[in-house]
């Protein structure tokens, strides 16, 4: 479930690099300056692969400045494409695809986030996709990097018997 708050792209063609639009609108959504997890979901519904060549990486980016402006960050990464770029031994299919983010990198929180596609090889179809952040989404403050211990504790537990004998 989502909803249109979080859309980061509409379903259309992508065939050259650019940031993920709504109604022909750059889309920024602020998640705020506390730490944000959720998911990122991407619905593939076209995928051109004809030359062997094509990769797409679809990045959430994050950015201390509402326009990207300066201070630009990747959160998350989908690389996508021809199995001769991507190594393995499939091409990339269409469907749904699910990737964990958080909007904290080092020691800094991203507070503003946009979809930005890069196309490289034969393209020209490209691929046709809608993006969108997944409702559950949790926050909480962030304070910096922080360490923890953990201590493990054993506990000995002696028995003792003792056998009475009549007589």
């Amino acid at each position: 479930m989502f909803d249109v708050q979080h859309e980061l792209k509409e379903a259309g063609l992508v065939a050259s690099n650019l940031a993920g639009a709504m109604g022909g609108q750059a889309k920024v959504v602020n998640l705020g300056r506390e730490l944000v997890e959720g998911k990122l979901v991407i619905d593939v519904a076209a995928l051109e692969i004809d030359s062997g060549d094509e990769l797409y990486r679809v990045k959430l980016q994050g950015s201390a400045a509402h326009d990207f402006s300066a201070y630009v960050e990747d959160l998350a990464i989908l690389e996508i494409g021809a199995k001769e770029v991507l190594g393995g031994d499939q091409d990339s299919l269409t469907g749904r695809y699910v990737l964990p983010f958080s909007n904290v990198k080092g020691l800094y929180v991203w507070p503003y986030v946009r979809l930005y596609t890069e196309v490289s090889g034969s393209v020209a179809t490209g691929i046709n996709f809608s993006a969108h952040l997944t409702r559950e989404v949790s926050t909480r403050p962030f304070t910096g990097l922080t360490t923890t211990t953990t201590t493990t504790s054993t506990t000995t537990t002696t028995t003792s018997t003792t056998t009475t004998t009549a007589g």
